[in-house]
């Protein structure tokens, strides 16, 4: 069988950028989260979460590196019976951990007293029964910060955050997709080759990944249009403010203002946009989800959601208008 041929190399900056859609958003040293790892890692569920996401047949999934229930000291002691956890399939130190975030409850409830251990593998069985992540207070005495569990270099986060899982297939179809919503942009061959592919080379990359993704189902231009990720021409548009976007955002960093500038500043006017937002009981980084979006439209819609923001937009210029700020348009 005759090998495939090989695609032309895409512009180093928009390979990075398309690769680390499959990485999750980063984490600080005190959070017990991992920092940019893949999207199929180990996920952490709040046990307050957990029912969302097992007891609904659609988002019942096998996680392809498990799944790690943090638990409070509180719940876990005083609130929540051995016999729920075991009708949920929840065993302490196999896949539940006793996450201590509040210094009360370190104290009334002090893991070395209760002989446990420090959790330190991120798959079953986990080498202990407790993390713990409380910061420091200087009201107490003795009131140092504590991290225990997952803060060394070499196994720093306990897994990942719940609704920023996806798949390996996931992933791949998703890299796919989005490489073809770039060349979908009006002037992607021109800017591609403005950043080092030859003309010939971008076009055949171009081709090629566009059949690609009609061969797996990834170029629905109805759905594509519906989801507010191209326009009626098929154009790539940003999914807040509709505006047709240049392929050169990919490239370009966004305007610093004057004497703000920040000399390593690495992001650009365009990235990624989850059209419904992530969260608790939804697994939204997937295909017809996705976009390439203005930064600023990024910023502005956040975590709430597209239609939830520009429902917000209106509320500004109607209050604008009538406080006169504005002229009312006819």
């Amino acid at each position: 069988m005759p090998r495939a041929q090989r695609l032309p190399k895409l512009p180093g900056l928009l390979d990075r950028k398309i690769y680390k859609t499959g990485q999750t958003r980063g984490a600080d040293d005190d959070e017990i989260y991992q920092n940019r790892v893949s999207r199929n890692s180990t996920i952490l569920i709040p046990y307050s979460q957990f029912d969302k996401f097992m007891s609904d047949e659609q988002y019942h999934m096998e996680f392809e590196k498990g799944y790690i229930v943090l638990i409070s000291p509180k719940d876990y002691f005083e609130n929540v019976s051995s016999d729920e956890l075991s009708e949920k399939n929840l065993r302490l130190g196999e896949n539940l951990l006793i996450f201590y975030e509040i210094r009360e409850d370190w104290n009334n409830h002090n893991p070395d007293a209760l002989g446990y251990s420090v959790a330190s593998s991120r798959e079953s069985p986990l080498g202990g029964q407790y993390i713990a992540r409380i910061p420091a207070t200087t009201s107490l005495e003795n009131g140092g910060k504590i991290s225990k569990g997952f803060n060394v270099t070499s196994l720093k986060g306990a897994g990942i955050r719940a609704y920023e899982y996806a798949s390996t297939e996931i992933i791949q179809n998703v890299r796919t997709q989005l490489e073809a919503i770039y060349w979908l942009c009006f002037d992607s061959i021109e800017i591609a080759t403005q950043n080092g592919m030859t003309r010939e080379d971008a076009e055949t990359r171009k081709s090629a990944i566009l059949e690609k993704a009609r061969e797996l189902n990834l170029l629905d231009t109805a759905e594509m249009k519906r989801m507010r990720i191209i326009n009626n021409n098929g154009i790539t548009i940003c999914p807040l403010c509709l505006e047709q976007v240049s392929a050169n955002g990919f490239f370009d960093k966004v305007a610093q203002a004057d004497g703000r500038e920040v000399v390593d500043l690495t992001v650009t006017q365009l990235s990624l946009f989850h059209i419904e937002e992530l969260r608790y009981g939804l697994f939204n980084h997937r295909p017809y989800n996705l976009g390439w979006g203005h930064h600023f439209c990024n910023v502005v819609a956040k975590d709430s959601g597209i239609y939830p923001t520009i429902d917000w937009m209106q509320e500004v210029i109607d209050r604008n208008v009538n406080e006169g700020y504005i002229p009312e348009r006819t």
